[in-house]
């Protein structure tokens, strides 16, 4: 089993779906009529809130336009764990449609696991803040599902839910009261995905055969007759001009087909 190839890019996937619900938040600035007088793109970026706090702590002047500056947001997955509540029987599998000459494929059923994600939200002032959580916020009931096609292949999308479990903030300043540097707001996260496992090919069902017996005496069972069933061709496929067991051979998925069908009499066990 292990050793074959497989890479869907699932955890991948859902670190941009989760990072892309936070990407599209706004701050506004008003003047003392209540007009706006400017509105702010909130930056989001994938990485420890630890390093931007480095920097404006080395730096405090990064504020500037032509560095760093604050509101921004950052975010990384801190865990990942297994979820046995969400167990699935490990012989289920999904088939979805294939090629011409292999058949459809199979995949099993997937293994739950709950990715942990910190959401960190980092300004200058307590407004801003307020802000950007407040957008956040209403969304998650505590959780909020978001659809992601997890297998490209299968086309198998699934409702992944996002669950708020924490949020919490620090004002982080110097000198007075008066005088704030960074207000820290920290948004815990679990995210309920699925790992799928490689695909294989399934081979087509090219014959059918059923016994009937008659008897129901599983141990001596008596006379049985058995009924065979396979596909049968209707136009030409090798172009010999004539429609037989050759041309059945080369039937294909989507083609247009009979059968043929043969039954045997009665024979003893």
């Amino acid at each position: 089993m292990l050793g074959t190839y497989n890479y869907d890019q699932i955890i991948r996937k859902t670190v941009i779906g989760f990072g892309t619900l936070f990407n599209n938040l706004e701050i506004r600035r008003y003047n003392d009529d209540n007009t706006t007088y400017q509105r702010m793109k909130v930056p989001l970026a994938y990485g420890p809130r630890s390093k931007f706090l480095a920097r404006l702590t080395e730096q405090p002047e990064l504020g500037r336009p032509n560095a760093i500056s604050l509101p921004r947001m950052s975010f990384e997955m801190n865990g990942i764990s297994y979820d046995p509540g969400r167990k699935q029987s490990p012989i289920n599998y999904t088939t979805y449609g294939g090629d011409a000459t292999k058949g459809v494929k199979k995949t099993f059923v997937p293994v739950p696991y709950n990715l942990g994600f910190e959401l960190s939200v980092i300004t200058r002032t307590q407004e801003d803040s307020l802000q950007i959580v407040e957008q956040i916020l209403p969304t998650f009931q505590p959780s909020f599902n978001l659809s992601i096609k997890l297998v490209e292949e299968a086309n198998i999308i699934k409702d992944i839910p996002i669950i708020l479990n924490n949020v919490s903030f620090v004002d982080d300043y110097d000198g007075d009261f008066s005088d704030r540097r960074t207000i820290i707001w920290t948004l815990d996260f679990q995210v309920k995905t699925y790992i799928y496992g490689p695909t294989t090919d399934v081979g087509f069902i090219k014959k059918a055969i059923t016994k009937e017996y008659s008897t129901t005496n599983i141990e001596s069972p008596g006379r049985y007759r058995k009924y065979q069933v396979t596909p049968k061709a209707k136009i030409d496929k090798n172009a010999d001009n004539v429609i037989d067991a050759i041309d059945d051979s080369l039937l294909v998925p989507g083609d247009d087909f009979g059968f043929n069908e043969t039954a045997s009499f009665f024979e003893d066990v």
